[in-house]
């Protein structure tokens, strides 16, 4: 009898104590919840930003009381990249299309559109998730209707899963930050900042043309008196 009521006791001691060793002289690792992240192969997907861009950014202005008949610039940035100079027509020949009122210069110009891009390089290892999604509406499906999950199905709703994210290409070492910022009478009136990968080969694609200063080699040379 003693024994019956000792024996829980005993196990919340050991959790308790097991609880109680459980310390890192640093935190621990944890990855973050499952996110995407698309990734941008061509000139196509160039046009596909910038129509999300400006979409999202004339919502926000017409929130802050712009209309259609508020002037709008948008420069060429600074010593342009391939991505630069194509993403400025795409910018313009959206809000064109959409009937906003887009200067060729900056006189008389309300707003401002500028955007700039950012290249990060990581040199740690990038694991190929497979996030599993045919998998979790096949698993899914059985649970709806009241069945357990059948191996074969699922390891078929897995394949899919590894097809759909072995066409991306994967993850890559690469990937290119674009901010684009709406400013007018001197201050920010929207600013979009979004993240995608690059393939490594195409990173020169998304590089400022202004080539680095050559470098100076500096020579001691001994002069010996004859």
């Amino acid at each position: 009898m003693i024994y019956k009521f000792l024996k829980p006791v005993v196990l919340y001691c050991a959790v308790a104590m097991l609880a109680g060793c459980a310390m890192s002289p640093i935190p621990t690792a944890e990855n973050f919840r499952l996110t995407t992240q698309k990734k941008v192969r061509s000139v196509g997907h160039w046009s596909l930003l910038s129509h999300d861009v400006i979409g999202q950014m004339l919502a926000s202005l017409e929130r802050s009381g712009a209309t259609r008949e508020t002037t709008i610039h948008v420069p060429m940035p600074v010593s342009p990249s391939d991505f630069d100079r194509a993403f400025h027509e795409f910018l313009i020949t959206e809000l064109v299309q959409r009937n906003w009122q887009v200067l060729t210069s900056s006189n008389n110009s309300v707003l401002t559109l500028s955007y700039q891009t950012q290249i990060v390089k990581h040199n740690a290892e990038r694991p190929h998730f497979v996030p599993g999604l045919f998998t979790a509406i096949t698993a899914g499906l059985y649970v709806l209707h009241n069945a357990s999950p059948a191996g074969a199905a699922i390891a078929v709703a897995g394949g899919l899963d590894v097809g759909a994210s072995m066409n991306s290409g994967g993850p890559t070492h690469t990937e290119l930050v674009l901010t684009t910022t709406v400013t007018g009478a001197g201050r920010y009136m929207s600013r979009k900042t979004d993240v995608y990968y690059v393939e490594e080969s195409d990173t020169s694609l998304f590089a400022s043309l202004k080539a680095d200063p050559p470098a100076i080699n500096l020579m001691t040379m001994k002069v010996v008196a004859q």
